[in-house]
């Protein structure tokens, strides 16, 4: 891989990037591609990796997918992320929260909320203009709701949960304080633009885009939605075309159907599972 010309050694604390074990050599690079200027940590085995935001692999960088300026809406997103997303590499939820200005989404951790670490949830939840994105029976369709702006309609608190579908299921169920929210849905909703990813099923979203359509309906603005995706859409172009990826790419990394797409179509290469076949079972019926 090349490495600039102006790279620096010093003296780093490690950084352990997913798959690599030890830190062979450390040196300080400040590669600019375009008007993206990206301060990365050089690892001996050839793996550039950002130290600032994304914290990806140069070679899968999403950061100039970011907005020039971050977005400033008037409402906010509140994530409830399981703490097992953390470990994901292909977790889109930090694609959401570097788009957006700060204090424009929070993350809160854990399996069950709120929890007297999560300082200042416990208000959000109360808060009347507080409304949780999860399909629970009684759940509306996000659309029907006033737009901000619209019949003197306040900014909204948009609760997202982050995990899989049976991790948000079990986060739902641990905190009975969701139950008193307002819950909506999402309808109509397009196919999953994260092709490097299977998803369970049709009309199962990523993070990233389930808070990106969201935000755009509950905002009146369209082209919000186009924006927040910048950060996906550039990443899943960059791996299929970066010359460094090609063996990953030949080697399983290619775009994906959903299982249940694969099953309908008879084409799923593996038998179906209990596991499988009960989540399958759980996801809500498309409206």
């Amino acid at each position: 891989m090349h490495v600039p010309e102006r790279s620096e050694i010093l003296d780093i604390p490690p950084i352990s990037p997913a798959g690599c074990q030890y830190l062979i050599s450390k040196v300080y690079v400040e590669h600019t591609c375009g008007h993206h200027t990206e301060h990365c940590y050089w690892f001996g085995g050839g793996e550039l990796v950002s130290d600032l935001s994304c914290g990806r692999p140069v070679a899968v960088c999403w950061c100039p997918g970011l907005p020039k300026q971050r977005l400033c809406p008037e409402s906010r997103i509140i994530i409830l992320q399981h703490p097992a997303e953390v470990k994901r590499c292909l977790r889109t939820a930090p694609m959401l929260a570097l788009g957006l200005e700060d204090g424009k989404c929070m993350t809160f951790r854990g399996k069950k909320f709120p929890l007297p670490k999560h300082e200042g949830l416990a208000e959000i939840l109360n808060d009347k203009d507080t409304i949780l994105l999860y399909p629970s029976p009684g759940a509306m369709a996000l659309n029907k709701l006033d737009p901000v702006g619209t019949n003197g309609q306040r900014p909204y608190n948009l609760v997202l949960l982050d995990g899989t579908w049976p991790q948000a299921k079990a986060i739902y169920h641990a905190s009975p304080a969701l139950y008193l929210l307002r819950a909506y849905k999402l309808v109509g909703v397009p196919a999953s633009e994260y092709v490097i990813r299977t998803q369970p099923t049709e009309g199962c979203l990523s993070t990233l885009e389930t808070g990106a359509l969201a935000l755009s309906i509950l905002e009146g603005n369209q082209q919000l939605r186009n924006i927040m995706l910048g950060p996906l859409h550039y990443l899943c172009s960059r791996i299929t075309k970066w010359m460094h990826f090609r063996f990953q790419l030949e080697n399983g990394a290619v775009t994906h159907q959903s299982k249940e797409f694969l099953i309908k179509q008879k084409t799923y290469p593996k038998l179906i599972g209990r596991r499988l076949a009960k989540q399958l079972r759980m996801l809500p019926e498309e409206s």
